[in-house]
């Protein structure tokens, strides 16, 4: 698993860990059950404070998405399909506006941006 910090994101720190950790498991890159990295560990690799990274851990174990097991480690939290389906659809709807958000900086509005969609989208 890689993480990558940004310092020109308007993110802070932790919430940067969170969003990949979760895109992740949501993309299924991490499966239930794997183990995430320590939070010392992954807090020395990216040269950041623990406290930063156990913030990101925690809201990632508030969200459903890892659990803790005392003195064993963080692992990716058993998948509850409809959770999952959930957080996808989320992830979507997030990167969607994301889409439009930039789409309306240079002019191109909504029915121009389906268009695109249907291009790429489009079913053999």
């Amino acid at each position: 698993m890689r993480i990558f910090i940004s310092n020109a994101s308007s993110d802070p720190i932790y919430l940067q860990i969170f969003s990949q950790i979760r895109d992740a498991i949501i993309r299924e890159e991490l499966r239930a059950g794997e183990g995430l990295p320590s939070i010392r560990s992954l807090a020395r690799d990216l040269g950041i404070s623990v406290i930063t990274t156990k913030r990101a851990y925690d809201d990632l174990e508030a969200a459903g998405f890892v659990s803790s097991v005392g003195g064993k480690g963080t692992y990716v939290a058993g998948g509850n399909p409809a959770f999952l389906k959930e957080a996808r659809l989320r992830l979507i709807e997030e990167k969607l506006a994301e889409a439009a958000a930039i789409a309306a900086t240079i002019g191109i509005g909504r029915r121009e941006l389906s268009s695109m969609l249907d291009v790429i989208s489009k079913e053999d």
